[in-house]
């Protein structure tokens, strides 16, 4: 198992697995269609970057930095592939993101998410990610949101 920087040809994945995991517990919204249709557009060209684990050539997860105004980046588009949830890559592309925030020289790293996910917040919580007050969301699934100063 390997965590890589996104490349081209991951877009194909990068894709179906977010498809997977938001289509599963929520209807998949126009800003996520925005950004998984084109992440080289709206994440790295604006200074953003994309993790994905990949296992035997395949890709099994990823997560995404997208930078934010303040000089932060926001966590999103995290996911692991189902059948391999629970043995620690959700771990390893967080701590990813860390690492990128931190050589970035952002402030802080901030993430939105929804309070049935249960497994996800405890890993957050787990890697330092403080509970924030609600904000208005581009997400109408948005019900959690936290942050990580760095």
């Amino acid at each position: 198992m390997e965590i890589v920087e996104f490349r081209p040809e991951h877009a194909g994945a990068f894709k179906a697995l977010n498809e997977a995991w938001i289509g599963k517990h929520f209807a998949i919204e126009a800003k996520d269609r925005e950004v998984l249709e084109d992440p080289q557009g709206k994440i790295i060209a604006h200074g953003g970057k994309i993790f994905m684990a990949v296992e035997d050539g395949q890709a099994v997860g990823c997560a995404a930095l997208i930078a934010m105004p303040d000089g932060g980046y926001e966590v999103a588009k995290m996911t692991v592939s189902e059948a391999l949830r629970g043995a620690g890559l959700g771990r390893l592309l967080m701590q990813a993101c860390i690492d990128a925030g931190e050589q970035l020289g952002a402030p802080r790293l901030y993430l939105e998410t929804n309070s049935s996910l249960a497994p996800a917040i405890g890993l957050y919580r787990a890697m330092g990610f403080r509970d924030l007050a609600p904000v208005a969301s581009a997400y109408a699934r948005a019900d959690v949101f936290m942050e990580l100063r760095l």
